[in-house]
């Protein structure tokens, strides 16, 4: 756990001062009356997110730290339901939807909950979220938590909120996706660097989580550099998986530093003479990135990623980082481009990971360009579907045939929804690309491009 710095300890404890010497506080104190808790509420709780939010942004290792300093009594609970629900959510569940690890910091959060004086106005906060985290949690864990509460009052309001239902998966998944939309847009992720062997197999997953959500939303990672430096350097994780895929994220989307750059290529050297299987290996998480619609693997994140791979062509994942070096500054409607694609892709297996990859990087090209297009201006779209055929036939692959079908198919509905007047001239002129363009592609066939264009007719309304 990192320290919080000294200048939000200061914010804080300032924040916990004018709580304390505040008068709607003390007209709480006296009157007893939740209608004056929610007046602290309303004032201070704004002022305790506004904290929140700018060491999210910036020093996300710290967040676990910040919500230990806002269990001190001095806060009143305020702001404690929202921790609570962020420590839910950023345990790691498996497909059964249970946690990996026991989520030792939601009993924390909890437990100073129940122990607060203002808990039965608390308790009304909590209920969902205490409700996800039991589901989530194993029953044992959870019997041994509420057992360890004095106050028979709170424990059977605990006790409550263990639903019989939720035993079954499906009614967990759909609780668990109810509830984190909630969530949807508050910045709470945090997380731990593993320090020892023991820890990787569990502590990894939370972690790479983590990092694919900070590189997601594109944020400021650079207090995350040195924690990934020093795991990339620890003995203890040489020659694994987790290490390469580490690697990989740092060197795609965080290092920026050109000399920190030559120690990551002594890891990555490392690694491809003693990992197993290291090209494999390698392929699978690129294929992971590219399939995953949150991460842009990029023309800039593959080019940062070749600038560590040492220049002996040794092996496949040197020759396809080179193959892209060559191919990003001439673009894909080079000719020339498309012939050392196309040189690549026939000296290998076509189904083979090192293929795949490939295709996978030539159809985020398109993809990211299509999807940027707008409805306005459409020429651009002819333009780019030209390009199809010569990739259709250097990669000979019914996938990669498919998926370009499907991003075409979803911009042409867009312009149909756009361009509504079947007499004027830009409707006339898409039904005439697509008629003739995506029947040579196999995309539609003759009867389904009319169906496409035909028009449909409204259904009279009936008088009764």
């Amino acid at each position: 756990m990192y320290e919080l710095d000294d200048k939000y300890l200061a914010q804080l404890e300032e924040l916990a001062a004018e709580i304390q010497e505040s008068e709607v506080l003390q007209q709480y104190l006296e009157e007893e009356e939740e209608e004056y808790f929610n007046q602290l509420k309303d004032l201070f709780e704004p002022r305790i997110q506004e904290v929140y939010e700018q060491v999210a942004a910036d020093w996300p290792l710290q967040l676990i730290h910040l919500e230990l300093v806002l269990l001190d009594e001095n806060f009143e609970g305020l702001f404690t339901p929202k921790i609570l629900g962020y420590s839910v959510l950023r345990g790691q569940i498996d497909d059964t939807y249970t946690y990996l690890l026991p989520q030792e910091h939601f009993k924390t959060i909890l437990l100073a909950i129940c122990e607060s004086p203002n808990f039965e106005i608390l308790r009304h906060r909590i209920g969902q979220t205490v409700q996800v985290g039991f589901a989530l949690s194993s029953d044992i864990w959870v019997t041994n938590l509420i057992n360890s509460i004095e106050n028979k009052r709170i424990r059977h309001f605990l006790q409550s909120l263990k639903k019989e239902e939720l035993r079954e998966v499906s009614e967990r998944e759909k609780l668990y996706k109810r509830y984190a939309h909630q969530f949807r847009n508050d910045n709470f992720m945090s997380a731990t660097y593993p320090e020892q062997a023991a820890d990787l197999a569990l502590g990894f997953p939370p972690l790479k989580r983590f990092l694919l959500y900070r590189i997601s939303k594109d944020m400021n990672n650079s207090s995350l550099l040195e924690p990934t430096r020093k795991m990339l350097q620890n003995d203890a994780f040489a020659h694994t998986p987790q290490l390469l895929q580490t690697l990989v994220l740092h060197a795609a989307f965080l290092e920026e530093d050109d000399k920190k750059r030559k120690t990551l290529q002594k890891n990555w050297i490392e690694l491809r003479d003693n990992l197993p299987e290291f090209e494999e290996q390698f392929f699978q998480f690129l294929l992971e990135l590219h399939h995953r619609e949150d991460i842009r693997l990029d023309p800039e994140a593959d080019l940062r990623l070749a600038t560590i791979v040492d220049t002996k062509p040794t092996d496949e994942t040197h020759k396809n980082l080179d193959l892209l070096k060559g191919v990003h500054p001439k673009d894909t409607q080079n000719t020339a481009a498309q012939e050392a694609i196309k040189a690549f892709s026939s000296q290998r297996e076509g189904l083979s990971l090192v293929n795949e990859a490939l295709r996978q990087t030539i159809y985020k090209y398109f993809e990211r360009y299509v999807r940027a297009l707008n409805v306005e201006d459409y020429a651009p779209f002819y333009e780019i579907v030209r390009l199809y055929p010569a990739y259709m036939q250097i990669f000979a692959n019914e996938h990669f045939n498919q998926e370009l079908k499907n991003l075409s198919m979803g911009y042409v509905r867009k312009l149909l929804k756009r361009y509504t007047d079947k007499r004027g001239k830009d409707y006339q002129d898409i039904k005439k690309f697509v008629s003739t363009t995506f029947q040579d592609l196999h995309f539609l066939t003759e009867k389904e491009t009319v169906e496409l264009f035909k028009t449909r007719r409204k259904k009279k309304k009936t008088t009764g």
